[in-house]
């Protein structure tokens, strides 16, 4: 639920710092990120972390601006970004979105620690054991799904990896009366595994 404290500076509904850092102790926040971190850097983490389309654009508006004065807070990033990439309310994704999205994973390493932990996971699976891996974005399912996968063709013998079987071909995905009912959970996978 930390997602949802301002002070946090995770969500562009929120006024607070810019900072989304899971862990405190943590250097690197977005402030620097979107202060220090030069357009084409920027580019490249909104581009790979965010998916977004505009990612360019969302770089370059960022530079452009942040040379008047810092930015440092979530209002004043996510206003910039809807004056630059446009909303009128009838888009489905707020323009800030998947730029927040791409910071947050920056900032926190999160793909390197999915894969890290999710690794580490499967070494500790007895024989038979199950494993289930819930997933909130593409770029995580994406980790989860190449993990597995890789895993399913290990022989053995391979350390590396235990041998496993995959047990959802496709991901478990929410229905409409789950993301009436919560919505946060209209992008969750949920992928399933056994150890042979």
């Amino acid at each position: 639920m930390q997602l949802d404290k301002g002070y946090k500076g995770f969500s562009f509904s929120k006024e607070g710092p810019l900072d989304m850092r899971m862990d405190p102790k943590s250097k690197l926040n977005a402030q620097e990120i979107v202060n220090k971190y030069s357009e084409k850097e920027l580019g490249h983490i909104f581009r790979d972390f965010g998916e977004d389309r505009q990612w360019r654009r969302a770089a370059q508006v960022i530079v452009e601006n942040r040379r008047k004065q810092p930015i440092e807070t979530t209002k004043q990033l996510a206003d910039l970004l809807i004056s630059a990439l446009g909303f009128n309310g009838k888009k489905k994704l707020h323009p800030a979105t998947l730029i927040f999205q791409a910071l947050r994973i920056a900032v926190n390493h999160e793909l390197e620690a999915i894969q890290k932990g999710l690794t580490k996971a499967l070494s500790f699976l007895s024989k038979s054991g199950r494993m289930g891996v819930l997933s909130f974005h593409s770029l995580e399912d994406r980790v989860v799904k190449n993990i597995v996968k890789s895993a399913s063709f290990r022989k053995k013998g391979d350390s590396s990896l235990p041998v496993l079987k995959t047990l959802t071909k496709k991901p478990l995905v929410p229905t409409l009366a789950e993301i009436r009912q919560n919505p946060r959970a209209r992008s969750a996978k949920l992928r399933f595994a056994e150890k042979l």
